[in-house]
Formats: C-alpha cells, sequence, structure tokens
C-alpha cells in the first residue's frame, strides 16, 4: 500500500492505561515501530505527549472507547493532530491479524490513509455541547418527577390532574403545599384556586376528596422539594449556556426562524452541531453523521428497510421534539410534509422524516446566512405533478358517483 503519512502513531485507549505505537522511517528504507504504555493521569499524558514530539509524529489516530477517549484527546489536540476513529469503521477494514496490537493496526491504518477521522468540536462548542446536555437531563429528571406526583396523588384518591391541565401550576402548587402541612378539607383546598381555575370549583371539592395520609404528605413534599431544586439547577445552567451562546446568537436567530424550533432547541442544535457547517462536506453528510437518515439496504436489486445509523441521541431528541411541534403548524411545508407521510408511513417515519428536513434546512440557514423561507403547504403538490394530483382527486369523486366540474377560483 502507498505510503500517505510519514510519521504517526496509533492509541489503543482505556480506562487506566494508553498503549501507543509509532511508525517513523527507519533505516534501509524500511518503517520503525515502537511501542509504550502509559497511564491516563494527567502526569502520564504529558508524558505521552513527549514521547510523540520527540518521533516528531504528525498525525495521532485513536478509537472512540466510551468517554475515555476525551482526556487523552483534549490534551494532545494542542500538540499535535489528533483524529479520532469510529470503531465500526475500523472494523469493516479488512486484512486484520490476530496477532496485531490494536494501536499498531491503528497506526497502519492512520498512515496509509485507510479511516477518516470523526467530527469532534471545537472547545467552545464542546462546552456548550456539556451544559446542554445536562440541562436536558435535569428537565427530563422534572418530568420524570412530576409524573412520580401525579402517581402519588392517585394513590391517594386525589384527582387533581383531571381538574387542572397543569398539576404544578400556581394554583395547583398552593394546594399542594397546603395538604403537605395538613390541610385535607377539599373545601379549604379549593379555595386555594386562582384566576380560570376558581370557574372549577365544584370539580375541585370533589377531586381534593380522598384518603391523603401523612405517608402521602411526606412523599409528597420530598417530590416538591426535588423539584424546585431542579428548577434552581436549569435556571443556573441556562444562565450559563446564555452566556456561551451569545457569540452565536446570530445563527440561534437563524434557527429559530424554522417552524417547530424554540430558542432551547436551537441551542441544543448548535452545541451538538456547531455554528461552522463547513466541516460536513454536505446536508446530506450532516444528515448522516446525526443519524437521522434511512439505512442503505440494497442487495439484488431489491430495496430492504434500512434502519437509521446511530448518532447523537441529544440531536435526535431535539430533532423529533422540533417536528413534532413543526407538524402542529397550519400552512406550512413541514406539516404538511409530516401529514402527507403520516398515511402510509405510520407517525414515527413521517416525524424523523420532518426531524431530517429540520436538521437539513438548518444546514442551509447556517451556511448561507440567511432566515428560513417556507414553501408553503402545496409547495410538494404543485412540484410534483399538480395536474396529476387533481385529476386523481377528480376520478376519486366520481368513482362516489359525483359529476365534478372545475372552475378556477377567483383571484
Amino acid at each position: 500500500m502507498d505510503q500517505v503519512v510519514e510519521r504517526v502513531a496509533g492509541l489503543d485507549v482505556h480506562k487506566d492505561t494508553v498503549v501507543a505505537t509509532v511508525r517513523v522511517p527507519g533505516e534501509g528504507g524500511r518503517r520503525h515501530e515502537e511501542t509504550h504504555t502509559f497511564g491516563t493521569t494527567l502526569p502520564s499524558l504529558m508524558t505521552l505527549v513527549d514521547w510523540l514530539v520527540s518521533h516528531q509524529v504528525t498525525l495521532v489516530g485513536m478509537e472512540a472507547t466510551g468517554v475515555y477517549w476525551k482526556p487523552v484527546y483534549y490534551v494532545l489536540e494542542d500538540a499535535v493532530e489528533c483524529w479520532l476513529l469510529n470503531a465500526r469503521h475500523l472494523k469493516a477494514v479488512p486484512g486484520r491479524k490476530t496477532d496485531v496490537a490494536d494501536s499498531a493496526w491503528i497506526a497502519q491504518l492512520v498512515e496509509h490513509g485507510l479511516v477518516r477521522p470523526s467530527f469532534v468540536p471545537p472547545k467552545p462548542i464542546r462546552d456548550l455541547r456539556d451544559l446542554t446536555r445536562y440541562r436536558k437531563a435535569q428537565i427530563q429528571e422534572r418530568s420524570r418527577e412530576a409524573q412520580r406526583l401525579d402517581k402519588v396523588l392517585q394513590d391517594a384518591g386525589i384527582k387533581l390532574s383531571s381538574v387542572a391541565s397543569h398539576i404544578l401550576g400556581r394554583s395547583a402548587r398552593d394546594m399542594l403545599d397546603a395538604m403537605v402541612a395538613g390541610t385535607t378539607d377539599p373545601e379549604v383546598l379549593a379555595e386555594l384556586a386562582r384566576g380560570r381555575m376558581r370557574q372549577k370549583l365544584p370539580a375541585l371539592r370533589e377531586a381534593l376528596q380522598g384518603r391523603f395520609r401523612a405517608h402521602h404528605a411526606l412523599i409528597v413534599g420530598e417530590i416538591l422539594g426535588k423539584l424546585d431544586y431542579l428548577d434552581e439547577i436549569i435556571g443556573r445552567l441556562s444562565e450559563e449556556i446564555g452566556r456561551l451562546i451569545d457569540p452565536f446568537a446570530p445563527a440561534v436567530e437563524l434557527l429559530r426562524t424554522i417552524p417547530g424550533v424554540d430558542h432551547r432547541t436551537a441551542e441544543m442544535i448548535i452545541g451538538e452541531i456547531g455554528a461552522d457547517m463547513s466541516r460536513f462536506a454536505s446536508s446530506a453528510h450532516l444528515a448522516s453523521w446525526a443519524g437521522m437518515c434511512p439505512g442503505n439496504n440494497e442487495s439484488g436489486g431489491k430495496h430492504r428497510s434500512g434502519r437509521t445509523r446511530k448518532g447523537s441521541k441529544w440531536l435526535r431528541e431535539a430533532l423529533i421534539e422540533s417536528a413534532k411541534s413543526a407538524a402542529r403548524t397550519r400552512e406550512t411545508y413541514l406539516a404538511d410534509q409530516y401529514h402527507r407521510l403520516k398515511g402510509r408511513r405510520g407517525h414515527g417515519k413521517a416525524t424523523v422524516a420532518v426531524g431530517h428536513s429540520i436538521l437539513v434546512i438548518a444546514y442551509h440557514l447556517l451556511t448561507r446566512r440567511e432566515p428560513y423561507t417556507d414553501l408553503g403547504a402545496t409547495h410538494y403538490v404543485e412540484r410534483h405533478g399538480g395536474e396529476r394530483y387533481k385529476r386523481r382527486l377528480v376520478a376519486n369523486l366520481e368513482r362516489l358517483g359525483y359529476n365534478v366540474t372545475l372552475e378556477p377560483a377567483a383571484a
């Protein structure tokens, strides 16, 4: 095989050790190979850096191993070019022998250009990504805790969620605090309702009659305390995210022009893919990297169902939530796409397809630095045979026994 890189290194990363192999020019035109094992503490990693620099290594390849690659990558990236390699891609390259060490095999693949690096965002985006992911995890935990709260109330026979649209609203929260404090009289509890909730006083008095005992009060009190704590965490994280996202504020505003994408979702998208789309060759490459496009499963001229590949679960969740929100909009292209696909492909696949479209739109908005312009709900029909679509609708009505006469609508 042709040599592409003259001085390379391959790293086999574990939790406590890093096995490193360098391949450099040797005597007589041969390749010299040397392997050493280092620890994963910061002093040991600095020793690894010095060892690689002493061999004048210009490119280092390492396999993505859980989260253990991160401290190694972050130390090396300032001293030498690093490639993070996809484990599935490494296994797919033929020719590996059982007696070849992982680090030596990685070095050979990098040396001959048989692998390509994975996308690793720059430091500011990595910091933003850590915060947005942790905030999302806390929001999910808050949702789970709210569900636990309703289960406890159901166990006590309190049907507050059947009357109040939001069990953690101001009125409902006052009632829950009073119940934890020892008040169980439904008349007194119902009088704590505010605003429009007071229109439901008879239903509230009936829903608040139950078997709320001391152990229920203890559990509900702890849940409410945890919800308050989670709200504080989410607030502090949002403040820090707002500070880090400030340099990318124009990109966030562009993403918010997409139907279904709110400010928090835009922050999540920027935290996952960054604002520089030059790292991706095209929108199709971005969708493939994110795992938001169908797999290619064709054999013998037959197309089989292709599952979407694995990608960032955080980005996927954000896109799916945005797709569900966009599907509820009116007279938009994304809503039309969802309803057009849902009838023959189902809710799940239609939602993923809309999420894929949102990601493609985001790529073009961030590339061109232009806001989103909606194509309208009739764009697909007009582009793909409006006359044929019209004839099909007329034929369906005629089969039902109607005489159809079409006249153009007034301008």
